[in-house]
């Protein structure tokens, strides 16, 4: 189900991507009445608090302040919006989703971003692809699989990167993939997703898996540009999680 990026590769080796590469500032938005309406299919990333998502963006882009964490973890609730391609028509656009469960959020910003990440995942018609971040020492938390069940209507593919994986070696780092491998088959089960699942370590420091992330969302990317975006998904949105 899932292909485990390479860790033993060396950064030199690594092959990074130029469509990636070209990303640049598109537009912010913090609510779904003023999303950008341009045609072009997104690939989105999520995941909880420092767990490495501005980290591994600007990693995958090449670039050091592409995307920006915030100083105080789970405060920032805008959607940034990059563009990648061509400036007069880009290919596609990367979306930075702020990121969830800090403890430290009052409880009614939780709530309200919480039912806005429900009706993104499950309503946003561009999106073609949804890219989880989790820190691989952790794995995956309750609120990580909730994701499955709003993403389970709208068929959206997963990628799930294991970010920090410079942190465990090899055989920690084979079981931390493994271990996630058979939680999400059992909560794709469960939530009735049909979507393609995929995962892979991850290491921002030494470049493991920069190249299979890319490509993945390279291959999504591509495969949209070759047929129409659908007007909406049709399916509603789950209710949200609790974090």
């Amino acid at each position: 189900m899932a292909n485990i990026g390479n860790s033993s590769r060396s950064a030199p080796a690594v092959r990074f991507s130029p469509l990636l590469h070209s990303a640049r500032f598109f537009v912010t938005s913090s609510a779904m009445d003023n999303l950008p309406d341009t045609g072009v299919p997104e690939i989105a990333f999520v995941g909880r608090s420092n767990a490495g998502k501005s980290t591994a963006i600007n990693t995958l882009c090449q670039q050091r302040q592409l995307a920006f964490a915030s100083k105080t973890p789970g405060r920032t609730q805008h959607i940034n919006f990059f563009a990648v391609g061509p400036r007069q028509r880009p290919s596609g656009l990367l979306v930075d989703l702020p990121g969830y469960g800090y403890a430290a959020v009052a409880k009614a910003d939780k709530q309200r971003w919480q039912r806005f990440l429900a009706q993104y995942l499950a309503e946003r018609a561009p999106l073609v692809g949804l890219i989880l971040l989790a820190d691989a020492r952790l794995g995956l938390t309750d609120i990580d699989l909730s994701l499955l069940d709003f993403m389970a209507p709208a068929s959206v593919p997963l990628h799930v990167l294991l970010t920090k994986a410079d942190k465990l070696n090899r055989q920690q780092g084979q079981r931390a993939a493994q271990s996630a491998r058979d939680q999400l088959a059992q909560h794709a089960q469960r939530a009735g997703m049909t979507a393609p699942i995929s995962l892979q370590l991850f290491s921002a420091t030494r470049f493991t898996g920069v190249e299979a992330a890319s490509q993945w969302i390279e291959s999504h990317l591509a495969q949209a540009q070759q047929a129409p975006l659908p007007d909406a998904h049709t399916a509603a949105a789950p209710s949200p999680p609790h974090a």
